[in-house]
């Protein structure tokens, strides 16, 4: 049997491949038949198909290497594993239409008295929109392995969307709910009455106006204390891009404190007992809901409290305090118009805004107090 041509294959390889044929052969085995074989075998698998689950399950595995955390690997399990295996999971992608689709996203959804609420995709459309596109790019790479041939049953744009209404029509907006401006000093005085890294990190993220991921993911080779900033990486923006957040007073303070304790590389440490994990991404809602009084608020609704802020008592332009908020600008004229990230001016304004935040703060309250475990 041949070796393949020596232009596509070197000497020493070439000797290795032989040694490797007349062991084969010392083994009983005959190459030829074998590789003709696993031929076999992989022709009779593409055309016996795989089932959807299956496919998913690779196509997610496939595509980790180029998503930021294992949380988005998660949540394409999660969804597709409610809303997809239970309907199409075990059926063959060749076999799988648009009208398998189309009855995956109209299936009912129920209270928990067991009344009907309505169909998936209207009275849960973004959830339903994610399990569509994520759908599409399982049936994408089917199409690319060989496994279906013809059109994406699940593209929106193909015959499913003559099915389906337009999501933007159906979709109710949606907002974080967020605490009034008027406030803020208030509910950080209450919060400085509980002790833990999840208070104090949850009095951070108000203080730098960012997400919760960005705060409990925070290591302390971002922080820059001396010249009193912090440069998220842009692998952990929802953006993709750096940001540099100006520290506050109140924030110095809290980081100052934390430094002369850290055990682990990050700030908000998730264990005592395992020094490279942090807190998870409920650690900061959970401490919201031991405030009875603000149980009706998320912590991401702090960022639009500081943008209700900055947009009803200050005269900053709306494009500093877009950027203190890391926020992506649609607008093309004013996105190129965005050379820098206007630092001085945002540093000024965080300030600002701290002090709101420590209006109701006793300013001879006691730091360490709040960082003795929960």
């Amino acid at each position: 049997m041949g070796l393949g041509s020596l232009e596509a294959r070197s000497l020493a390889d070439a000797r290795r491949k032989t040694l490797e044929l007349r062991q084969m052969v010392m083994d009983g085995i005959d190459p030829t038949e074998d590789r003709c074989k696993a031929r076999s075998k992989r022709i009779t698998a593409i055309n016996s198909g795989i089932t959807f689950k299956e496919a998913a399950e690779r196509c997610i595995e496939g595509r980790k290497a180029e998503w930021k955390s294992s949380k988005h690997a998660d949540q394409w399990k999660n969804t597709i594993s409610t809303f997809a295996y239970p309907e199409i999971g075990e059926l063959r992608v060749d076999q799988i239409n648009t009208s398998h689709i189309a009855k995956l996203l109209e299936q009912e959804i129920k209270k928990k008295n067991g009344a009907v609420e309505g169909t998936f995709w209207n009275v849960r459309t973004e959830t339903a929109t994610r399990v569509r596109q994520r759908i599409e790019v399982i049936f994408d790479w089917c199409k690319a392995h060989e496994y279906i041939k013809g059109d994406n049953p699940a593209r929106l744009k193909g015959a499913l969307g003559h099915l389906l209404p337009k999501a933007k029509k159906i979709q109710k907006k949606s907002h974080h709910p967020a605490l009034p401006f008027q406030r803020i000093g208030e509910f950080v005085k209450d919060l400085r009455e509980h002790n833990g890294y999840s208070a104090l990190a949850l009095e951070l993220l108000i203080l730098t106006a960012t997400r919760t991921s960005e705060v409990i993911e925070s290591k302390w080779t971002e922080f820059n204390l001396e010249s009193k900033v912090w440069v998220i990486p842009a692998a952990r923006m929802k953006a993709g891009k750096e940001h540099r957040v100006p520290l506050n007073a109140r924030a110095m303070e809290i980081l100052e404190h934390l430094k002369t304790i850290s055990v682990s590389s990050y700030l908000f440490p998730g264990s005592l007992h395992k020094e490279e994990s942090h807190l998870s991404n409920m650690a900061l809602l959970s401490m919201m809901r031991k405030m009875p009084k603000y149980s009706e608020y998320v912590p991401h609704g702090f960022r639009s409290t500081f943008r209700d802020w900055a947009a009803e008592t200050t005269d900053y332009s709306n494009e500093t305090v877009e950027l203190a908020l890391a926020h992506t600008i649609k607008n093309k004229a004013e996105a190129a118009y965005r050379r820098q990230d206007q630092l001085e001016k945002r540093t000024v304004l965080m300030e600002e805004w701290g002090a709101i935040v420590n209006a109701a703060i006793n300013k001879n309250e006691n730091l360490s107090t709040m960082i003795k475990s929960s």
